[in-house]
């Protein structure tokens, strides 16, 4: 038990620190485009900026489904690479199907990538509505300054 507990908090660790500088970066992509944003073609605009969050929040999920599956690959807790992918997937998102589970050596470490899944969706859900209130502003043509 003592192997899931560190090696999910080195995941752990590492998925908040990609999560975190995807934010980071998408935060910094919102600012540059905000200032060309003006009353008379914000929705075009705001579209173009809302569709590269969107893309952006899959990269940076998808970064994180593809760490959790290298390591279920490499510690031999599935057979093969699409297996290792394919619940990495379905555990990230909280989806379980439980067609494909981890053997009784492993199943504390799907458990806590579940937990941490649930925890960033949550996080990307904040940073999107949060990106879309900043724009929304736009439509009064009251930009709120960036923090």
């Amino acid at each position: 038990m003592f192997e899931n507990l560190a090696l999910s908090s080195v995941l752990i660790i590492f998925c908040v620190a990609v999560h975190f500088f995807g934010l980071t970066i998408l935060a910094h992509i919102l600012r540059g485009r905000a200032g060309h944003l003006r009353p008379r073609n914000t929705l075009p605009g705001q579209g173009l900026v809302i569709v590269v969050i969107v893309l952006g929040l899959f990269f940076i999920h998808s970064v994180e489904i593809w760490a959790y599956a290298l390591v279920y690959h490499a510690i031999g807790a599935m057979p093969d690479f699409e297996a290792a992918l394919y619940f990495s997937t379905v555990t990230f998102t909280t989806v379980g199907y439980g067609d494909v589970t981890l053997g009784t050596d492993w199943r504390m470490f799907g458990a806590i990538e579940a937990a941490a899944g649930m925890l960033l969706f949550g996080w990307s859900a904040a940073f999107l509505i949060a990106a879309m209130g900043n724009l929304r502003s736009f439509e009064h043509g009251t930009p709120r300054k960036p923090d």
